[in-house]
């Protein structure tokens, strides 16, 4: 079975798309509020047994709230991994009109790289193309995908996120490209599980496979309000977090599963994950997934 992990996308910055998420927050979400909450949280993680963190350029300060936390002694017994591609932009606005911006090529790499080591104190045991979707030219770039193959062979484990409805289409392009990338990060959970056969593909293939949006942002717990799930859930005595990130753990092709908390209390719901049973009944087709998922607002 999968291991969990610790994604920290809404902690890093004081807005994101998750439900409720500007209740989660200290008022005025100041730097040094969220520098706090994200050391509690990664101390609260570590003591319960988490041993993968994630974090990303656009994540706002999320790397260097990482990279503080970290001991030497604890970097031993820790796999982080990180991403690039995307430019946190939002100004610490939770407001901002535009939160980030994403960019694959060469010179944003070359960029971002010693800004994750300088965060990090050191370099990440994977690195992920973030986001990575069938328009980005970054599969066809070969002055990137050489200087990616010299991050490889310095021992970091390069791979690539996902998005959309043709998360699949992605994955497999990758796969069959082979070197440099050995590791995906993709949304999957029970109301978009289309990814599930092409990340069963790349394990098979010896890739690294981590989940994310576990809980599809909030619309997979109680923030969500009475819904089918929800129900679900509380008839068999279960948060309905918990039994999302459950349903995400006996993926047997799944690796990590990142929560997402922004709380002690989520974090801990999160942790009593349970598995019961596939869930199939309340999976949507991709298109109207991401179609509510773009809809989010950034609060």
């Amino acid at each position: 079975m999968a291991s969990i992990g610790l994604g920290l996308a809404a902690l890093g910055r004081p807005g994101y798309i998750n439900l409720g998420h500007d209740e989660d927050l200290a008022p005025g979400r100041a730097v040094e509020d969220l520098r706090v909450r994200t050391h509690e949280l990664l101390e609260q993680a570590w003591q319960a047994g988490v041993r993968y963190f994630d974090a990303a350029r656009s994540y706002g300060l999320a790397e260097e709230f990482l990279g503080e936390w970290l001991t030497p002694e604890r970097r031993t017994h820790l796999t982080i991994g990180s991403k690039w591609g995307y430019t946190y932009v939002g100004d610490w606005r939770p407001d901002a009109d535009t939160h980030e911006v994403k960019s694959h090529d060469l010179a944003t790499f070359e960029r971002q790289w010693p800004e994750t080591l300088q965060a990090l104190g050191g370099p990440p045991d994977i690195y992920l193309v973030h986001s990575l979707t069938t328009d980005s030219p970054a599969l066809d770039d070969k002055r990137l995908l050489d200087r990616l193959r010299e991050l490889t062979d310095s021992g970091v484990r390069v791979g690539l996120s996902t998005s959309g409805p043709r998360q699949a289409e992605t994955l497999r392009k990758a796969v069959d490209l082979g070197t440099p990338f050995s590791a995906v990060q993709a949304t999957w959970n029970v109301l978009e599980p289309s990814a599930g056969p092409a990340l069963a593909e790349a394990h098979d293939a010896g890739w690294f496979v981590v989940v994310k949006e576990a809980v599809a942002n909030g619309r997979l717990t109680s923030r969500a309000g009475e819904t089918p799930f929800n129900e679900f859930a509380h008839q068999r005595g279960i948060t309905p977090d918990a039994l999302a990130i459950g349903a995400a753990m006996a993926q047997p092709w799944a690796d990590i599963v990142l929560s997402g908390a922004t709380t002690a209390s989520q974090l801990a719901s999160n942790l009593a994950y349970r598995v019961d049973g596939p869930l199939t009944e309340f999976t949507q087709q991709p298109e109207e997934y991401w179609t509510e998922r773009s809809a989010l607002p950034w609060i």
